[in-house]
């Protein structure tokens, strides 16, 4: 994919408050991950506002520090963009592997065409690559 000059990925990864100068660097923020909101495997969530706190499985994960957390530590340090998590309900977030299972497969190209959908709403573009 390439994506317009507006538009900046990152793997957010395990990096916590680390992620506080990225984040207060921009004023849309759309967070794409595993979101443990108690549906059956493969659901697919938007979350925003209050919402965010709707996964909170991962207090025990890598992520170590959740993002709401360090939203408010980038609001508190001046600036807290508006964030949105696009997440789905993963089949086993206990082994943390990298492999993608048949269920998220599945769900896929959905996630991808709402993904979209998502960035476009905040003036982003993306293209396939040719």
């Amino acid at each position: 994919w390439t994506f317009s000059d507006n538009v900046e990925l990152m793997d957010g990864g395990t990096l916590g408050k680390l992620l506080m100068a990225p984040i207060m660097d921009c004023d849309e923020l759309i967070v794409l991950d595993a979101v443990l909101g108690g549906e059956k495997p493969g659901s697919i969530y938007r979350l925003e506002d209050e919402g965010l706190r709707k996964s909170l499985g991962f207090r025990d994960s890598q992520h170590q520090v959740d993002l709401v957390d360090t939203l408010i530590s980038c609001e508190m340090a001046g600036h807290r963009p508006h964030a949105v998590v696009m997440g789905v309900e993963p089949e086993d977030w206990k082994t943390m592997g990298m492999e993608v299972g048949p269920t998220i497969k599945a769900v896929m190209p959905r996630y991808l065409e709402l993904v979209l959908k998502e960035l476009a709403a905040v003036g982003g573009k993306a293209e396939p690559k040719s």
